[in-house]
């Protein structure tokens, strides 16, 4: 079964993006789809232990997760933005283990303005009842095993070289400003469960 290509068009206009980098960021994710099925096609028809077959297995993880990691982070913006209920049951929670929504605020955008690309995510270990902001470095390094993505936010630079150059401080204000906390809500709602 192939995967398809989320359409995010709904985002062209989104304030403090510009679409070209906005179209330009879709067509990238569209890549790690259209690759992510070339992969799995090749794996079938490879014999499993050889060499080819290896190196295109640790591939998979890069090209999977680079399009479920966009598809999280376009499905976490929305025109507009969405604010974060300050009574909801993720904010209670992030509360318990930063002390504030706004230390918590400060620590997600101080791992998203490390050096180096990567993601900014902010995560919840099910077992544990635990949040997480955590440095993903490069798609398939740096995932906390039994962990469920809450907000994604991708700082390698095509997400905001165009519109900022090196400013990755002014972009980072603009995502948190363009976040939907219902739908960071909903996948904390279901990752409870």
């Amino acid at each position: 079964m192939a995967y398809t290509a989320q359409n995010f068009d709904n985002l062209l206009g989104l304030k403090g993006f510009s679409d070209q980098l906005l179209q330009n960021h879709f067509k990238l994710y569209q890549g790690y789809v259209t690759n992510t099925n070339k992969l799995i096609e090749l794996l079938d028809k490879l014999e499993s232990g050889t060499p080819e077959y290896s190196e295109l297995q640790r591939r998979f993880g890069w090209e999977f997760n680079g399009m479920r990691m966009h598809e999280l982070y376009f499905g976490n913006m929305i025109k507009g933005g969405k604010a974060l209920n300050k009574n909801s049951s993720l904010a209670k929670e992030l509360i318990k283990t930063y002390d504030s929504l706004e230390n918590w605020e400060k620590n997600f955008k101080a791992v998203g303005a490390m050096r180096g690309i990567g993601w900014a995510a902010l995560v919840y270990d099910q077992k544990q009842k635990e949040f997480f902001n955590l440095w993903i470095n490069e798609h398939d390094v740096g995932h906390l095993a039994g962990t469920v993505p809450l907000l994604i936010m991708d700082v390698f630079e095509h997400a905001f070289m165009l519109d900022y150059g090196l400013n990755r401080a002014d972009y980072i204000k603009a995502f948190m400003e363009a976040v939907d906390w219902d739908a960071v809500q909903k996948r904390f709602e279901k990752a409870q469960h």
